[in-house]
């Protein structure tokens, strides 16, 4: 079977599983707080809970976003609007992310993550005579490592910092065959690279509180590329404030509502071994990457109180662009879902 076959087969098994049992898996110790269905910050947050002294918790999440349409500003816009200023343009995105993590907790106020992701991009192109062709790229991501420093603990409320850093494992020299240059392989346009090149540094700050069947929280985190990467750029630095408030329906059941902003910064400098013309393909203009983003998420949360599979937490959140702003044209974001399991011991 081809690399390509894999991957697809992959990412087509993965998305059915989720779907199928909801996929978040948690498997939680004894019957505090901590086992109670909207204990945890709804599956797409990370690094939103710290653990006791010599716990460890190994993690699998599946993240997946679909992107269709055009915008510019915060307007859409047609392919033929596009077309009129470039030779190519993206027509629809499929970014695809597996991520294995880890918690250990070395003393009582420290919780220790790794987190490695593997990301799947996929994307689709028209040009200006007609012709549709895909790029396509896959493997390691940039992988994350994060301590949580507990700062504030009273009445059911806590509070502690994000302290991570990001290692330049992924790659930035992708690359892909493309009829626009013969059929010959080039380096992809940016969104296709699977890293950022650099090292980031990933501060946050995360509130969480409980009262009897309630929930809620809120985290705010950064991404500040520390350096240029070599190619000559450094992606633009990040910013994104989310709030979350749970309900348990019962002891085996929550929901939970989510709202996040997400704020991104043009790339500074240009890919200097890149072939493509940013005047060709809107993709390939550093200056045309920064956006705006508020993003809508419902969850639902399962425990399961006897039996077997007791302390077992399931869970799936989906959500949509509620707004978006693009320094384009480029591709909007239409919806996006995670899921994964977790084990602690």
């Amino acid at each position: 079977m081809s690399k390509e076959g894999f991957s697809k087969r992959v990412g087509r098994w993965s998305l059915v599983l989720s779907i199928a049992v909801g996929l978040n898996l948690g498997f939680a110790r004894g019957a505090d707080a901590g086992s109670a269905p909207a204990a945890h910050a709804p599956i797409g947050v990370m690094g939103d809970h710290t653990h006791h002294a010599n716990e460890v918790m190994l993690s699998y999440r599946y993240m997946r976003m679909g992107m269709n349409g055009l915008r510019d500003d915060d307007e859409r816009v047609s392919r033929s609007h596009v077309l009129q200023d470039f030779m190519v343009t993206p027509t629809h995105m499929d970014m695809e992310m597996h991520m294995f993590g880890m918690m250990y907790a070395p003393v009582e106020r420290v919780t220790l993550m790794l987190m490695i992701p593997y990301v799947r991009l996929e994307m689709d192109h028209r040009t200006r005579t007609g012709v549709t062709f895909t790029t396509r790229s896959d493997g390691l991501g940039d992988i994350r490592a994060t301590a949580l420093v507990s700062l504030w603990e009273a009445d059911g409320h806590k509070v502690h910092a994000n302290l991570g850093i990001r290692f330049p494992t992924g790659s930035i020299t992708e690359q892909d065959e493309l009829p626009t240059t013969g059929g010959t392989t080039v380096r992809l346009p940016y969104p296709m690279q699977l890293g950022s090149g650099t090292f980031d540094l990933l501060p946050g700050l995360t509130y969480s509180g409980h009262a009897e069947a309630f929930y809620w929280g809120a985290q705010a985190r950064g991404e500040i590329r520390l350096n240029e990467n070599h190619a000559g750029y450094r992606l633009g630095n990040e910013v994104a404030l989310t709030a979350w408030g749970a309900v348990e329906l019962a002891k085996w059941v929550s929901v939970s509502l989510r709202a996040e902003w997400q704020q991104n910064l043009n790339i500074r400098g240009r890919d200097e071994s890149s072939s493509l013309n940013p005047a060709m393909v809107p993709t390939a203009d550093p200056g045309r990457r920064a956006a705006e983003r508020l993003d809508l998420l419902a969850g639902v949360n399962l425990v399961m109180p006897k039996g077997p599979l007791a302390g077992i937490r399931w869970a799936i959140e989906v959500g949509l662009p509620v707004y978006e702003r693009l320094d384009g044209p480029g591709l909007e974001t239409d919806w996006l879902a995670t899921a994964g399991v977790q084990y602690a011991f």
